[in-house]
């Protein structure tokens, strides 16, 4: 799964892979790449806003350079049926020009109505099922139990801006410092 050359930005992964379990945030990581001689803008949107933190949600990733994306899962409290997931982000990239800042990014950027050219890249999310403790009964194979997501191009989806305001304590979407953002990415990494 790479990127083609037409891609402002190259993404990795494009399925979002959880080791769903209950009552237990979960993180990946995402990996945007710019491979271009320009600034690129970018914005992340996901069709369940509630059930998602991005950090961060947009920003700017300079030329023929790289910028790392956290995707943290809400707590659930059930797993859904065959751990089936219809759950999608959309990441939306411009070019912009060099000296914007993430701050300068805006939502009007990423319409037809702006003039610029949107690239859209749409990623989905796939539940997989934690590891199991090694057992010391050997057990047969568990052929079929493996799930699969159906992933269907071209749906109208309602994807809305990966971020929660509110109605969570701000601890959960703020990084405090530095050490703070340093620990969660060595636990994201760990995971």
């Amino acid at each position: 799964m790479g990127s083609n050359s037409q891609e402002l930005l190259g993404i990795e992964p494009l399925e979002l892979q959880f080791p769903f379990e209950t009552h237990k945030q979960i993180s990946c990581s995402m990996l945007l790449t710019n491979r271009t001689d320009h600034h690129i803008a970018f914005k992340v949107k996901t069709t369940s806003p509630k059930k998602y933190c991005v950090r961060p949600n947009s920003g700017v990733v300079p030329p023929r350079s790289t910028s790392d994306v956290i995707v943290t899962m809400q707590t659930q409290r059930e797993a859904p049926p065959d751990l089936q997931c219809k759950d999608k982000f959309l990441v939306q990239s411009v070019i912009v020009e060099e000296g914007t800042s993430a701050r300068d990014v805006t939502g009007e950027m990423f319409t037809k109505e702006s003039g610029n050219v949107v690239d859209e890249v749409k990623l989905r999310v796939v539940y997989v099922p934690p590891p199991k403790p090694p057992s010391p009964v050997r057990e047969g194979s568990e052929e079929g139990s493996s799930p699969r997501a159906s992933f269907s191009e071209g749906s109208n989806l309602n994807y809305q801006e990966a971020i929660r305001e509110s109605d969570e304590p701000a601890s959960f979407f703020a990084v405090k410092s530095d050490k703070d953002q340093e620990d969660l990415s060595s636990e994201v990494s760990s995971l």
